[in-house]
């Protein structure tokens, strides 16, 4: 384990710590701390990261758990379709860390962090109006938007080629058009 490894895992850890007092803002917060880690492995030089996807996986599991905990505290519709959408993203990273096979990570997309962010931004008691025919629309768009992401990630694998720093660059070139 490099120095890298455990400054990465820290920042990871303590950016999901948020979401347990803001559930809104504090998952932003964690899912932009989570992203940070792809700019933090261009810029430190402590040792590497010798496996990023498994470190990046595990390290999820910690802000999915924090998650996990304040939609323990919702009722209804919002707590179940969560504890479900999260025990179903368990299953998918178990079977990525037994196998290594990123296509996994497509068949078990992470639903619960986009159904998360929706509850906690609306709040469990408007969800708790909702019939299944309109929780079945809101998670089929869901599963759509981030079946679009994990593809892009791990089947397309779009990222893989390119670090942080130098997509930021190019990024930064478009909106400047430099």
């Amino acid at each position: 384990m490099t120095l890298e490894v455990l400054v990465i895992a820290f920042i990871r850890i303590a950016g999901s710590l948020p979401v347990l007092r803001w559930p809104f803002v504090g998952a932003l917060i964690a899912i932009l701390v989570d992203l940070s880690d792809l700019l933090l492995q261009d810029i430190l030089d402590l040792g590497g990261l010798p496996d990023y996807q498994a470190l990046d996986k595990g390290i999820d599991q910690v802000y999915l758990a924090a998650f996990l905990a304040v939609a323990w505290r919702w009722a209804g519709p919002a707590r179940t379709v969560a504890i479900v959408l999260y025990a179903f993203r368990l299953v998918g990273f178990v079977a990525f860390e037994l196998t290594h096979e990123r296509a996994l990570l497509l068949l078990f997309p992470n639903v619960f962090e986009f159904w998360f962010l929706l509850v906690a931004a609306i709040g469990a008691p408007r969800v708790a109006g909702w019939s299944r025919r309109h929780i079945v629309a809101v998670l089929a768009v869901l599963t759509a938007l981030k079946e679009f992401q994990e593809w892009a990630l791990h089947g397309a694998r779009l990222f893989d080629s390119i670090g942080a720093v130098e997509f930021l660059q190019l990024v930064w070139a478009r909106l400047t058009g430099g």
